[in-house]
C-alpha cells in the first residue's frame, strides 16, 4: 500500500453522543474515512499514523439525508465511518496529531 493512499484514507475523527458512549464502554474510536476505503487500509493507516495496534475495524456507510431549500429538494453527501478497536484497552489515540 502506498503512503500517499494511506495518508488520504482518514478524513478526521467523528464526535457525537453515541461515539462518546462507545468510546467509554468498549474503548473504540470512530473516524470519518474515504468512501472507497477497506478495513485493511483503515487498519494500516491508523497503525501508521497513531503508533497503536488495531484489533479490529468495522465500517459503516451513512447515507445522505434529504434536505429542503426553499422549493427545491436536495441531498447531503453520503459518507463512511470506521469503528476502530485497539488491542491494548489502555491505549489512547491523541487526536491533536491529525491536525
Amino acid at each position: 500500500m502506498s503512503m500517499e493512499r494511506l495518508s488520504c484514507i482518514i478524513k478526521g475523527s467523528h464526535v457525537s453522543e453515541k461515539t462518546e458512549c462507545v468510546g467509554e464502554a468498549a474503548k473504540q474510536f470512530v473516524f470519518k474515512v474515504e468512501k472507497t476505503a477497506t478495513k485493511q487500509e483503515v487498519k494500516q493507516s491508523i497503525e501508521l499514523f497513531f503508533n497503536v495496534k488495531v484489533e479490529k475495524v468495522n465500517l459503516l456507510c451513512c447515507k445522505g439525508k434529504l434536505k429542503h431549500f426553499k422549493q427545491r429538494l436536495g441531498r447531503t453527501k453520503s459518507w463512511k465511518k470506521a469503528y476502530v478497536t485497539l488491542v491494548d484497552k489502555d491505549a489512547q489515540i491523541k487526536f491533536a496529531e491529525m491536525e
